[in-house]
């Protein structure tokens, strides 16, 4: 906590003055382009991966990057809190983007696959609940990844399935239907400190780099023409 404390003293010291315009024009409103999906691991930092400044990214964490699906009038059979920054940020800030990231070692993959449920942990052991449905389909071989871990298979396999659970918010699909909203799923490799994207023809993660970073901004062009 001390460190935290001191953070802030050296914020507002050495870095606030380089940003205090910018959070000026922030204190009237946010307009992020982009809703970002990952988990709460304190070794994924969002803004400091994709060099993003404060107000650039709308930014849900919880634990094991999650997104339950919706039933077939949009109520979240899950947590009421990620089905609502889903619609806030789609309806109320209009995002043209929403990235789903996972993450190398991930903890909730882990307990995942483990042989039981942890104990004392009756919140925990019922949200991982929402993540079962990824773990059959390891078992059945169709997840990405051959030569991972196979904790590190399920969460590429993961951020799949969260994929298509987005698809079944009506807001989200009538905006991707209308090529107004577009999806990606990305992995961070915490050893490498890469960043992976799903390539949907190649059927697994490819590196971001700047070839594909390059096929990827004009896919999304293409998909909703926007730049």
């Amino acid at each position: 906590m001390r460190k935290l404390i001191w953070g802030i003293v050296e914020f507002r010291e050495q870095q606030l003055p380089r940003y205090a315009e910018h959070f000026r024009e922030l204190a009237d409103g946010q307009s992020p382009n982009t809703l970002f999906i990952t988990c709460a691991d304190s070794r994924v930092a969002p803004n400091l991966l994709v060099s993003s400044d404060p107000g650039e990214l709308f930014t849900m964490r919880n634990v094991g990057n999650l997104v339950p699906p919706a039933t077939a009038d949009g109520l979240s059979t899950g947590d009421l809190s990620e089905a609502s920054a889903i619609e806030y940020a789609v309806k109320v800030l209009e995002g043209a983007n929403i990235v789903v990231c996972g993450h190398s070692g991930c903890g909730a993959m882990k307990t995942v696959l483990a042989p039981g449920p942890l104990d004392d942990t009756p919140n925990l052991t019922a949200w991982l609940h929402h993540a079962r449905p990824t773990a059959t389909r390891l078992a059945q071989d169709v997840a990405p990844g051959y030569g991972l871990t196979p904790y590190d298979r399920l969460s590429q396999l993961n951020v799949l399935v969260q994929l298509e659970h987005l698809m079944t918010y009506p807001i989200v699909r009538q905006r991707v239907a209308a090529g107004e909203l577009a999806l990606s799923g990305w992995w961070f490799d915490i050893a490498t400190g890469d960043m992976y994207s799903y390539e949907r023809a190649r059927r697994s993660f490819g590196l971001i780099d700047r070839a594909m970073a390059e096929r990827m901004i004009a896919q999304i062009a293409r998909s909703h023409g926007s730049s």
